[in-house]
Order: structure tokens, then sequence, then C-alpha cells
């Protein structure tokens, strides 16, 4: 399978990787978890699972290596903070990658989004923020109300209009009957451990709900009570899924 890794020019985020798997198919964008590696969607068994998506030329997967360190998990920072500093990462990706994935794949085309854990958080937002470049995401056992990672004691705009579970809440107007038509949301989470205490159960939920209630597509899947918050799970789960979307 072909696997190709760049480098590109991150800015005042410095040099930033990309790895590219397979040669052919729909583009997706995959969102490491809390704080992790672009390599982990290969070292973790994701392309394991969906290998034959990408050689089969249905699938074309770019990881990117996660910015939360300096963003949404800098302890220093106030939640506001948090949020301006993830704007460097989001202008990253929108300038930067996914001109790269354009130029890959012979022109524009629509690039879907996928993520596990924290990586679900940044699926579903740069969805629904940029549903012009990213209208479909496949979110695993994410939570979706950023104000939990803490820094709580200065919440301006910037956080706002990053932390899904509020800007959603009172979304509204054309805007909303634009996004009703051009995203599309898969929530997945297991039941079993982990997904309770992460939050990512509860926060699954109660997204599905939200979404659904505003009238977006979304589609909620609630694995066993012996699926629990871990990379094998995220696997089985992605291999599941994936082929219908490409």
């Amino acid at each position: 399978m072909r696997r190709d890794e760049a480098w590109l020019d991150g800015g005042t985020l410095g040099a930033r990787r990309v790895i590219a798997h397979g040669h052919y198919g729909r583009p997706f964008l995959a969102f490491p978890t809390d704080m992790g590696a672009a390599t982990d969607f290969e070292e973790r068994g994701m392309l394991d699972s969906v290998g034959q998506l990408a050689e089969g030329g249905r699938a074309k997967i770019y990881c990117l290596d996660s910015f939360d360190r300096s963003s949404w998990r800098n302890s220093e920072l106030s939640l506001e903070q948090r949020a301006r500093a993830h704007l460097a990462f989001e202008a990253f990706v929108v300038d930067q990658v996914v001109p790269l994935i354009h130029r890959d794949c012979g022109g524009p085309q629509d690039v879907g989004v996928l993520g596990f854990s924290f990586g679900a958080f940044h699926a579903a937002n740069f969805c629904l923020r940029r549903a012009d470049l990213f209208p479909l995401s496949l979110c695993f056992s994410g939570v979706y109300d950023v104000s939990v990672v803490g820094g709580g004691w200065e919440r301006g705009d910037t956080a706002y209009f990053n932390n899904p579970m509020d800007y959603m809440r009172n979304a509204e107007g054309d805007h909303l009957d634009w996004l009703r038509r051009r995203c599309r949301l898969l929530l997945v989470c297991g039941q079993g451990a982990f997904e309770d205490t992460t939050g990512a159960l509860q926060s699954t939920r109660d997204f599905a709900a939200l979404l659904q209630a505003k009238g977006l597509p979304c589609e909620l899947d609630l694995w066993g009570w012996d699926v629990p918050h871990d990379w094998p799970s995220w696997g089985a789960q992605l291999a599941h899924h994936l082929p219908r979307f490409c």
C-alpha cells in the first residue's frame, strides 16, 4: 500500500507532519486521540482494520499529529486562550492540509473527517464549522463539550464557537438549514470500560440528541457493555462503518 509522509509549513506551529495511506478513493482526514501522533493510525491497528478499502482504491486516509498539547490540553491557559491557540491549528488544516489532499486527489473534492476519543471532538467540530470542506464526520467515543478540558476561568466567544454543544444548541436560521442539507455525522460509542468515566458515552448520547433535535442527519450507534474505550473497539467500529461511506 502506498504510504507517503510530508512535512508542511505550519507557520507559528512549525513544520507539521501528514501521512497519507492509499492510492485512490474517497479522502478522509483522521484526527488521533488526545495528544496523539500521525503514526497512531497504523501503529494502533486502524490501518489493518480498513486496509482492504485503501488497497482496493476506495479510501485514502490522511493522518495528522495532534496539536492538543499546545491548545486544549495546555493547563497554563484559560479555556478562551486554548480555543485561540486551536485556531492556528484549524488554519493549518484549512490552508495547508486541505490543499495537499486536493492536489493528491487530482483536484478539489469533499473530505471526510474521522477521529477517536478527543479526535472525535475535532472531527465533529471541523465538520460543523467548515462543512464546505468536511461534510462527513465519523466520530468514535468523543466528548463534544470541550469545556471539560479545564481552564474555565475565562470563557469567551472563541471558546463558544469551538464548542459544538454550545454553538449547535443555539444554531438557527439559514445557516442551520444549510448544515441540514450539507452535513452528515455518525456518532459511535461503546458502553464498556472507560466510556462512562471519560464522559464519552453520555456526551455521545447528548450530542446525538441535540443534532437530531436540530434536524441534522446524525446517526447514533452504541455498542455493547463489552466494548471499552480503546483502540481495538475503534478498529472494529471503523471496519464496520467506513465501507458504506466510500
